[in-house]
């Protein structure tokens, strides 16, 4: 009844605004608009979950996250393939007012053939291929004033071999239904069929209008962001069956990335002088144009792409998104300060592209393919299905035909034919076009390569994600070559979000399909992984270079504004000092003044910092766009370790008392007792008053020979020394222990590598990981690093709870506790029994904590992520991860080995890892 009486308040509505409602085109929703408000049709699945049967399900939604039919990886085999079939049924109300006009039904999204009936009468030919907008002219079909019966017969498996190719048989999830909205679009039978526009930004425009009915002429009139009329109204008489308007506007403002300025076009048509139907377009003016050899330029502005591939995405709807989620993930790009995305592999939803627009990405839009492709017939059908829909939208500056092969030759011209802008059309991981695009270059290869070669290089897969791999683990390195390149124009990211899918089938647990869906820099629901924040460092547009603090530093930071339309004094920038002793009040900020820096051209940030700016712990620099958007937050540490360690070493207190026992050194003091391997030196156990502390059995050295020898001991003043002696030739590594009065013991461990290149340096102890609660640190946090993914962190003091969580894998929880964490100062480390702290007085000692779950890489194991034994490391140099199509080393520099070089065993070359433990418990 509530729908009925919806219809009879618009049909009121209609009658009473009379001429200026009949001018405008209508839309009324059969659906709902996405996947927060979808609308009850009848439903029923051959095969499957609760197949046979009538029910209800929502529109739009994939069937599978409703419950029905059966889930599929697009890599599952032939005899494995769901291929259920769905009946959806739906009644409406057509409006007697609609008689006269031109009543077209529309579906924005249907998985996969689509077989349409209206009234019983099937309205035209069946629709192949999921993500496109199609519809039919039902005018007449209807019953007007009466409900009409809408019927929907959907195959998910095509009967068309190649839109399976192209849209089934890939490394996404496959689903079924009717998955975009529905509705209904009613015309005057004088209305424009399809508007084509063209804005440069130089200010021209040209419009082409097909129109269809007995008008005579047609203007257009553009309107700025505050609805105000811009530049004159161009008018032109109808001619023929398409007929072209063209003007110039002065000064227009532009449309990029950093400025997303839009502009509404009001185009009219007219019938011997009377307004016939009306259309609003949003559009941008901008210029696209590839200059070969050269670059992509975007109004005059060379342009990098800091892209990210991404799948219409949400782990309860399947491919069944929204407009909020659109807005939802174009700003959490942006937040990675990314300016580009790639489709992959078939278009978006309309709402996406909008978003787009308004906010500010450069999109490549892309015809539907994975390494297969449509035939030509289909192909070109579809085509300009995705053109008709998407010609307008400024943020599309690329159209992709397919992917990684799924190319089809026959299907270019189209391109040009139905694209008035003339954008240019890229083969996505081939050379085309004068790009080169190949997929996941190893660095030194493929970079090294690009260098001399003569193709714009613009890869639009790279640093393909897997678990932790991937992403940030790398991007350092190729960004710094990509930069530098003049023949590079960026790339995109291998991708934004892991697909882990809700199985309706199985309790609801969220799915992967092993380590295939894993690939995102965020989870499912946009839980952010640790190469979120190295992206957003690597690709701020403001570049902070390297700067140490010492007392004669004058406040003056090297910059370089690698935006490409603004200047640095549009920016905000401001400052923090802060000393860790927990009051708020030792902290000082302020602004920083705004310098005056061209796009790319570099500069001096200069910080008036207060006269006692040194007596803090560290320094935090913020830059935030012209919007009010943090960019990121630079950490400088002001003290360094051996000044934090000064004020928590403690010498005094009770007489140390030694022993020396058979195959045992033990020492007491301030009621810590500890006993050492009198053969190799290793910590045996350590217990206060409170019993012992499972910490023990280190250190051990890797990747170095642990040949630590001829144990003595002896007393300085009111200290205990225990040490081994050095020989060049059987025992060049050392390690020396101090015990104090106070109870606190100081490790001294001098080695050398044992091979020209290492995994990593080090030493380890045993801590049972389940007598572990979490560690409070200071340092670099609060995410684990990698060799190859050091940014994005921030200096401080860091609180972390234990967990066993694996990136890209549930329960999706960040950051994760184990692994390496960079520029340790100290760390307590809280027991189950009691808790005890580590302290160090060395710069850029790594914290490992515990080995990750084994996770189950490819078949050609590139990932790699390696870790020493033991459990608890304090180490010189850690470990590089691969991604999943590349090992650590093929990443770049960073991702190789250490080397080390010294055969003489000299001790000034040597390697110092010294650490202060205080097991008191305090």
């Amino acid at each position: 009844m509530k729908y009925y009486a919806n219809m009879f308040l618009f049909t009121l509505l209609v009658i009473l605004t009379g001429q200026t409602m009949a001018q405008e085109s209508i839309k009324q929703y059969l659906s709902g608009k996405g996947k927060d408000d979808g609308i009850l049709w009848d439903f029923k699945v051959s095969e499957g979950m609760k197949s046979g049967e009538w029910t209800k399900i929502p529109v739009p939604s994939n069937w599978e996250l409703q419950g029905f039919g059966k889930y599929n990886y697009g890599f599952n085999k032939e005899a494995d393939k769901g291929k259920e079939v769905g009946n959806y049924k739906h009644r409406f109300l057509a409006d007697r007012a609609w008689k006269n006009k031109q009543v077209n039904l529309v579906f924005e999204g249907v998985m996969t053939d689509a077989t349409v009936k209206v009234n019983g009468k099937v309205v035209g030919p069946i629709h192949q291929g999921a993500f496109y907008t199609f519809s039919y002219d039902i005018s007449k079909h209807m019953h007007w004033g009466k409900e009409n019966l809408l019927e929907v017969e959907v195959a998910k498996h095509s009967a068309n071999k190649s839109v399976n190719a192209a849209e089934r048989e890939g490394d996404f999830w496959v689903f079924g239904g009717i998955f975009r909205p529905v509705f209904l679009e009613i015309l005057p039978q004088n209305h424009i069929k399809r508007l084509s526009v063209d804005a440069k930004a130089n200010g021209a425009l040209r419009l082409k209008v097909q129109a269809k009915g007995s008008a005579d002429e047609v203007a257009v009139t553009l309107y700025d962001a505050e609805g105000k009329k811009f530049g004159k109204t161009i008018r032109k008489p109808l001619s023929g069956s398409e007929t072209w308007l063209e003007g110039n506007f002065e000064k227009p403002a532009l449309w990029s990335s950093e400025f997303p300025n839009l502009y509404r076009a009001e185009v009219t048509l007219y019938g011997k002088g009377k307004e016939l139907h009306r259309v609003h377009q949003k559009i941008g003016f901008r210029t696209v144009e590839v200059r070969q050899r050269d670059g992509v330029y975007i109004n005059g502005q060379k342009i990098k792409f800091k892209g990210v591939n991404r799948h219409s995405f949400h782990p309860e709807s399947g491919r069944t998104t929204s407009k909020q989620l659109s807005v939802h993930d174009v700003l959490l790009m942006k937040e990675m300060n990314m300016n580009a995305v790639r489709m992959a592999h078939y278009p978006p939803d309309t709402h996406f592209l909008e978003v787009c627009d308004s906010l500010g990405l450069y999109v490549m839009n892309e015809l539907g393919g994975w390494h297969g492709h449509y035939d030509t017939p289909t192909g070109k059908k579809l085509l300009k299905e995705m053109i008709a829909v998407s010609e307008n939208n400024p943020s599309i500056i690329f159209w992709a035909n397919g992917n990684e092969g799924g190319h089809n030759a026959e299907l270019d011209s189209t391109f040009f034919e139905q694209d008035i802008q003339q954008r240019p059309l890229i083969y996505p991981w081939a050379v085309y076009g004068g790009f080169e695009t190949t997929h996941y270059r190893e660095y030194n290869y493929g970079i090294g390569t690009y260098d001399h070669g003569h193709n714009i290089v613009m890869p639009t897969e790279f640093l393909h994600g897997m678990f932790d791999g991937g992403h940030g683990a790398g991007i350092e390195d190729y960004w710094k070559a990509m930069w530098a390149n003049p023949l590079s124009a960026g790339g995109f990211l291998w991708d934004f979000q892991d697909q882990g899918i809700v199985r309706t089938d199985k309790n609801g647990m969220l799915d992967t399909d092993g380590n295939r869906g894993a690939d995102g820099i965020v989870g499912p629901y946009y839980q952010r992984e640790g190469s979120f924040y190295t992206i957003k460092e690597v690709w701020s547009p403001i570049f902070v270079e390297k700067r140490e603090m010492t007392a004669a530093f004058n406040g003056e930071f090297t910059i370089e504004n690698r935006y490409a339309f603004t200047n640095t004094s549009d920016c905000t920038f401001s400052y923090e000092l802060r000393k860790f002793d927990g009051s708020t009040a030792n902290t000082k900020t302020g602004t920083i003044a705004a310098p005056s820096i061209a796009p790319y051209a570099k500069g001096v940030l200069k910080v008036d910092l207060p006269k006692d700016w040194f007596s803090y712990d560290a320094l935090y620099v913020s830059a935030k766009d012209v919007y009010g958007k943090e960019l990121f937050t630079w950490s400088f540490p002001i003290r360094l370790p051996a000044s934090v360690a000064a004020t928590k070493i403690k010498r005094e207190g009770t007489k140390v008392d030694a022993q020396e026992t058979a195959d045992a050194f033990v020492v007491k003091a301030n009621g810590i007792q500890y006993r050492f391997n009198k053969k190799d030196g290793l910590l045996a156990e350590v217990s206060n008053r409170k019993g012992i502390i499972p910490f023990n059995n280190g250190p051990v050295l890797q990747e170095a020979v642990n040949n630590y020898k001829s144990f003595t001991m002896r007393q300085v003043a009111d200290t205990v020394i225990i040490e081994s002696k050095f020989d060049k030739k059987e025992s060049y590594n050392t390690l020396q222990w101090s015990i104090y009065p106070s109870g606190q013991l100081k490790m001294h461990v001098q080695y050398f590598p044992e091979s020209y290149f290492t995994r990593f340096v080090g030493v380890n102890f045993d801590l049972p990981e389940k007598e572990m609660l979490g560690v409070a640190y200071m340092g670099m946090g609060p995410y684990r690093v990698w060799k190859n993914r050091m940014k994005g962190n921030r200096f401080g003091i860091w609180e972390k709870a234990y967990n066993d969580v694996a990136t890209g894998e549930v329960p999706f929880e960040y950051p994760e506790f184990k692994g390496y964490h960079a520029n340790m100062y100290w760390t307590k480390f809280n027991l189950k029994s009691q808790s005890f702290s580590v302290f160090t007085d060395r710069e850029d000692v790594f914290l490992r904590l515990y080995t990750p779950k084994e996770q189950q890489d490819t078949e050609w194991k590139n990932m790699e992520p390696t870790f020493p034994t033991g459990d608890i490391s304090f180490m010189n140099g850690i470990s590089a991860i691969g991604t999943k199509t590349q090992k650590p080393e093929t990443t770049g520099p960073m991702g190789m080995k250490h080397v080390y070089y010294d055969f003489e065993k000299e001790p000034i070359r040597a390697l110092h890892m010294q650490l202060y433990f205080d097991f008191s418990g305090k």
